[in-house]
């Protein structure tokens, strides 16, 4: 059972989801140094994500965003504060204007 959980459902198709979810995994290299694999499929993309103490995946859909993280001891004690942290983020790149979005896909 993951440590962290987090779904958001949207209505922006595969192609705008990606385009968030690339958003997403460039801020997770950038500013939490992770290290990001993005796997596309024809109906659902897959990030694997991974760095020392927390290692997980984000779940990419035409109609839902889905989160899954495994934490370590240590940063298992700050679970509630990580959690805050990932479901903003992730709201926050779900309510910009689609086209101030970048164009990678």
């Amino acid at each position: 059972m993951p440590d962290l959980r987090i779904r958001r459902d949207h209505t922006l198709g595969l192609p705008e989801a990606r385009k968030i979810a690339h958003d997403w995994a460039r801020s997770a290299q950038e500013q939490l140094h992770m290290a990001c694999t993005y796997q596309e499929g024809e109906t659902l993309d897959r990030i694997a994500f991974t760095r020392s103490g927390v290692s997980g995946e984000l779940r990419v859909a035409a109609d839902r965003f889905e989160l899954d993280a495994k934490l370590g001891f240590l940063l298992g004690a700050f679970k509630d504060r990580i959690e805050q942290e990932v479901s903003k983020n992730l709201d926050e790149l779900l309510a910009q204007p689609r086209g101030s979005r970048s164009d990678a896909a």
